[in-house]
């Protein structure tokens, strides 16, 4: 299970290009100067690329209205690029020599001139400033004035069926603020969100599992069904714990004692604690101790019914059980954003590094790379970087529909999975045999075939693509150093000779049928009762959480010091025994399980569907030796997490 955020995103348009970022690793948008705008400094990729000549509906109303945000550009974003870089590499003098949140502002941050003379242009122009932050300033108005602020032809535009309002060109500020200002997000509104609710709805119905199960991989075998592969296969897992996790990845006798770990996610389940702490106990995890588990959470909430508030509930149930199972003595942040807008989302992430309420975090979202914009991407990047140096990593689940053709129709990775400054977690289907026993990985992708009428044969086996771990080559962001030597070619430049970022870095379990066992208080069938109910679940929204559980377990056995943005020292230990090196046939023949499911979801009143799951078939992408695009260098082994440890 994994969130997205784009096609609920408000003033967020779907299809602009991002600009190749410059240099290995390097800040998202520069002002740029054109010659037909002597006194203007042009901000590129502010114009969304829908918004064409053949699209234009006419010019927008004068008084529509206007919510938009000024992202601040700060000190020196030069400086901030190079020094994120060089306190995350091994090999710099200055590794691990972080700041704290308040004098990376110092720093890097927006200087009090910059704010008063940003505040001064925008009022000057006719809008209201609305909110300033360490991050941006944030303006309404009306579309008059927005043009006059901002350099640009505000007009309408189609846009599959639909018309909204966008810039005609690219976004300018006055040439005296080309240092302050980063970019501009809002003067589009493709999609606007249009509900918002302040009292959140209630848990979702329930979902459960129908079984038969194994406890452990192979431990119940599917006698009675088909063969698949010329042998008879095993039920899917009913759910992985935390002790088969850490036995899995090498935990040994680390609890990540002394970390706190970060989740940001949209909005809060009102169970979580009683779920946490009732999962907790009744799986043989530490229980949760007092203070260990804290909240930060917005004021209000917006789109709860565009965002589907809801799901988002079971999202942060996974997240925080996971990180406590895999480690248990870990703190745990729980940072809720108040919309799945991408505004609200950076504003949770800002939250964690203004704040530096943790040193790693755990991001279970995202949406394909053709919805991200070049605006947002730059306000994302200066918040990794910012985290950065000070130490803080930011890992996001690379997504859960391969190489997202069978999604998109377009060949494409996850953002901000694709951020440079980001570790990108791809996925696994995960074997664990008895006592505890590693057998093996495959990388996550999965084929379905239904049970014939007759139970005799899997109906057009192996059957059709259903889900995989996301991954594959940006189109828009460059090679960065980490990767280069590590990454084939082949990869790296299957768009660009100069090279791309490749998704992701490093993996864990994700295939929702070798999955984790998840405990969530739920909405029964009746809609009225609610009640604690137990099922498995996976995604690369399972892979982030565990990946970060096991940083703070490499955080603990590195003395405590922070990681912070882990990708320079993931890469260095490529090809070691740090990782299983996972591939799509570990044991030389196809993998596959048998499932039964509930036709309704919940019991089976609806009746029962039977299939067969074949692992290691990821759409287009393929786990192979040595780095792949699924699972990245391989997932954490026995080694992993001692690797830290300062010698």
């Amino acid at each position: 299970m994994r969130f997205k955020r784009a096609k609920v995103r408000a003033g967020v348009s779907m299809a602009a290009t991002l600009p190749m970022l410059v240099g290995a690793l390097a800040l998202g948008i520069p002002a740029a100067h054109a010659a037909d705008h002597p006194l203007r400094d042009l901000l590129s990729g502010t114009k969304p690329a829908w918004a064409t000549a053949r699209a234009d509906k006419g010019a927008a109303s004068d008084g529509a209205g206007v919510s938009a945000r000024v992202y601040l550009r700060g000190r020196d974003t030069a400086g901030l690029a190079a020094y994120a870089k060089a306190v995350s590499d091994p090999a710099s003098a200055t590794y691990g020599t972080y700041l704290s949140a308040q004098q990376a502002r110092a720093r890097f941050g927006a200087t009090e001139a910059q704010v008063a003379a940003v505040k001064s242009w925008l009022t000057a122009a006719g809008l209201k400033v609305t909110g300033v932050t360490a991050h941006y300033v944030s303006v309404t108005g009306d579309v008059a004035a927005a043009e006059q602020a901002f350099g640009v032809q505000l007009r309408n535009f189609a846009k599959g069926s639909k018309t909204y309002r966008a810039p005609a060109g690219t976004v300018s500020v006055p040439a005296s603020l080309a240092g302050a200002v980063l970019t501009v997000t809002g003067l589009d509104n493709a999609p606007h969100m249009v509900t918002h609710d302040d009292r959140l709805p209630p848990p979702a119905t329930v979902f459960r599992n129908a079984g038969p199960f194994s406890s452990y991989y192979g431990s119940n075998t599917a006698s009675t069904l088909p063969d698949a592969y010329g042998t008879k296969i095993p039920y899917a897992i009913k759910g992985y714990t935390g002790k088969q996790l850490r036995a899995a990845y090498g935990a040994g006798t680390r609890t990540g004692k002394g970390v706190r770990v970060a989740i940001t996610d949209a909005y809060a389940s009102p169970t979580i604690a009683y779920d946490a702490s009732t999962y907790a106990g009744k799986h043989g995890d530490a229980a949760w101790k007092s203070g260990r588990l804290h909240q930060v959470l917005p004021k209000k909430y917006t789109d709860t019914k565009g965002c589907s508030a809801s799901g988002w509930y079971g999202e942060e149930t996974l997240d925080v059980e996971a990180v406590h199972a895999v480690a248990p003595a870990a703190g745990v942040t729980y940072v809720g954003a108040a919309s799945c807008n991408d505004g609200d989302l950076l504003d949770a992430l800002g939250k964690v590094v203004d704040h530096h309420l943790a040193d790693i975090v755990s991001n279970s979202w995202g949406e394909i790379e053709a919805a991200q914009t070049p605006d947002l991407a730059a306000a994302y990047d200066q918040v990794f970087q910012l985290g950065a140096v000070e130490g803080i990593g930011f890992y996001f689940s690379s997504g859960d529909h391969g190489d997202e053709v069978a999604n998109s129709g377009t060949k494409q990775v996850d953002s901000p999975a694709n951020s440079a400054w980001v570790t990108a977690v791809g996925g696994t289907s995960l074997a664990v045999g008895k006592n505890d026993t590693y057998l093996w990985e495959t990388g996550w992708g999965t084929d379905k075939a239904n049970l014939s009428a007759d139970g005799k044969s899997w109906t057009d086996f192996p059957g059709a693509f259903t889900s995989g771990a996301g991954g594959g080559t940006s189109r828009t962001v460059a090679e960065p150093s980490y990767q280069k030597g590590v990454v084939p070619d082949a990869l790296a430049k299957a768009d660009s000779a100069e090279g791309n970022r490749v998704v992701p870095d490093i993996a864990a379990i994700a295939d929702p049928n070798t999955g984790f066992l998840v405990g969530q208080t739920q909405t029964l069938p009746d809609g009225k009762a609610q009640a604690y109910g137990e099922y498995r679940i996976g995604g690369t929204s399972l892979a982030a959480p565990t990946i970060a559980a096991i940083q703070a377990l490499a955080q603990e056995a590195r003395g405590g010091t922070p990681i912070g943005f882990a990708n320079p020292a993931i890469y260095a230990k490529a090809g070691s025994k740090a990782y299983h090196d996972v591939t799509d046939d570990p044991t030389g023949s196809g993998l596959a399980v048998a499932r039964v499911d509930f036709v309704n979801g919940y019991d089976a009143t609806g009746g029962l569907a039977t299939s067969v799951r074949s692992l290691g078939r990821d759409s287009s992408l393929s786990a192979v030796k040595g780095y792949d695009d699924v699972t990245g260098v391989g997932t954490p082994a026995g080694g992993y997490v001692e690797s830290y440890r300062r010698r």
